[in-house]
């Protein structure tokens, strides 16, 4: 990540392995970020609730990871910026493999192709 660690703590683990406000609430979500700050993990600008951006927007945190298995990459919301390489976050770096996206599994609706942004 080009010379800067700002917002960033690698220290901290995800909050869990969803999206936190789709699971308080009976949502999905797409895919997965997890905010490298606070370890936050909410769901993509392409979810229906786009929780990453809003937590970001809400908390001051503007760099996210991907949550998603075999993704490394980080995005900074402030200076819209895609970065492919940063400190190794705290494990787990992913949700669970075996946990389906869109998920969860049992919440997503048969046509979620349609509430995708």
């Amino acid at each position: 990540m080009t010379g800067t660690t700002t917002g960033i703590d690698p220290s901290v683990p995800p909050s869990g392995s969803g999206c936190t406000e789709c699971d308080s609430n009976g949502g999905w979500w797409f895919h997965l970020r997890r905010c490298a700050q606070c370890g936050h993990v909410g769901c993509c600008d392409s979810s229906p609730s786009q929780h990453a951006s809003v937590h970001a927007g809400d908390s001051g945190h503007p760099v996210i990871q991907s949550f998603e298995p075999g993704e490394s990459w980080f995005w900074n919301y402030d200076t819209e910026e895609f970065l492919d390489d940063g400190p190794r976050l705290a494990e787990p770096r992913s949700h669970p493999r075996e946990q389906p996206a869109p998920g969860p599994r049992d919440r997503v609706p048969a046509d979620w192709q349609r509430y995708l942004h």
